[in-house]
């Protein structure tokens, strides 16, 4: 069910309302979802003309772990409660998913060494089922690999991510949430009744006054906070953009579960991802980019064969084809590793205004922890 709401005069039209969500990603789907079985009256706001435009739809639909986070950050923590509910749900649901594993393999002696630290991280995270592999018994189950070692993680999969966020937006639905597509949120103002006004431009065009506002609009996160008259700007952290190209390939591929070399600065490199027809693609990269931007230059192509060759030699020339991009709201710049860059989920608590709640730098693994990130959110609503 969609909301129309069409400005008829110069005055725009006001209207009262309990919970408005900005974003109709998965995570934004998910909290409203949540809001709504938990008794709320829910109305999500979204600037695009369908669900999950942006980075929903623009990754590897991996489900992570939790291994590569700080112990105790809101990534570790929300990676691994948000696995284990986003397994159950999917079961439940009927969702397409697998539970494929994955190896996180080392190709010299130098990165051999960085294996251990990976396995304790992941360990002092949660997740206790990561295995060492010697190159044997890395060969016999994926013989195609050149490693000198690897890291078996069982729990990681894959996910129908479409059909994932048809399903949240689906049940919030039946819980009475309404959707206004193409509106964009231009402008907004903290009241003293703890209230917010939000001004709605676009094909509903309107003034809206929400008990709670949820700011989970991904990439115009930090610009919606910004435009809120009455929220600290101090509060609203720094922005950088990180485009992540994808490569896909022309032939199948000789393995059964998700490849990734050792993490470098910036992201996970250059990573074999399948989706649940068994095709394969490569990525993502790491892009530094001043704008939105998600066309895929094919020279950037020659950079991602010499990363593949050196888990997989046999990768032919010619194999590669430009696919898509995304880009992660990464809060922390070049050169510094982005694993340390925390979510920042905060609510009155944390900037003393009341009746909001502001979703910053969700992106990998904001699709694997999308319901321990909800359930978080309606705990600060409440």
């Amino acid at each position: 069910m969609s909301l129309k709401i069409n400005a008829t005069s110069e005055r725009l039209p006001r209207f009262d309302a309990d919970c408005v969500v900005a974003g109709a990603g998965v995570v934004g789907l998910a909290i409203a979802r949540a809001l709504a079985i938990a008794g709320r009256d829910v109305l999500i706001v979204e600037a695009a003309s369908a669900i999950g435009t942006g980075n929903s739809s623009r990754n590897s639909e991996v489900i992570h772990a939790g291994i590569y986070y700080p112990e105790g950050s809101s990534k570790a923590e929300c990676c691994l409660a948000g696995k284990w509910a986003l397994y159950d749900y999917l079961r439940s649901r009927n969702i397409g998913h697998r539970n494929c594993g994955k190896l996180i393999v080392a190709t010299t002696e130098a990165e051999l060494d960085r294996l251990d630290a990976i396995v304790e991280q992941g360990r002092s995270n949660g997740v206790d089922d990561l295995a060492l592999l010697n190159r044997s018994e890395v060969v016999e189950i994926e013989p195609a690999l050149n490693v000198t070692g690897a890291i078996h993680s069982p729990s990681t999969g894959i996910v129908d991510s479409h059909g994932l966020m048809v399903s949240l937006l689906g049940e919030a639905e039946d819980h009475g949430t309404r959707i206004a597509f193409q509106t964009q949120i231009v402008r907004g103002k903290a009241l003293s009744d703890g209230r917010t006004e939000l001004e709605c431009a676009g094909s509903e065009s309107c003034i809206l006054t929400a008990t709670t506002f949820i700011n989970s609009a991904g990439l115009a996160a930090t610009g919606v906070a910004a435009s809120i008259d009455g929220f600290p700007e101090d509060a609203i952290p720094e922005l950088f953009l990180a485009k992540g190209n994808y490569f896909t390939l022309s032939s199948r591929v000789p393995f059964d579960r998700l490849i990734y070399p050792v993490p470098i600065h910036g992201g996970l490199g250059v990573h074999l991802t399948l989706d649940l027809g068994g095709a394969a693609r490569f990525g993502p990269d790491v892009e530094w980019v001043e704008q939105e931007t998600y066309d895929v230059a094919e020279e950037r192509g020659a950079l991602f064969y010499d990363a593949i060759r050196t888990y997989w030699p046999d990768l032919e020339d010619d194999a590669l084809h430009p696919a898509y991009s995304g880009i992660r709201p990464n809060l922390v710049g070049p050169g510094k590793s982005n694993t340390a860059a925390d979510f920042q989920i905060l609510g009155p608590a944390q900037h003393e205004v009341n009746g909001q709640v502001h979703l910053f730098g969700i992106e990998s693994p904001g699709l694997t922890g999308c319901l321990e990130i909800a359930r978080r959110v309606v705990k600060m609503a409440a």
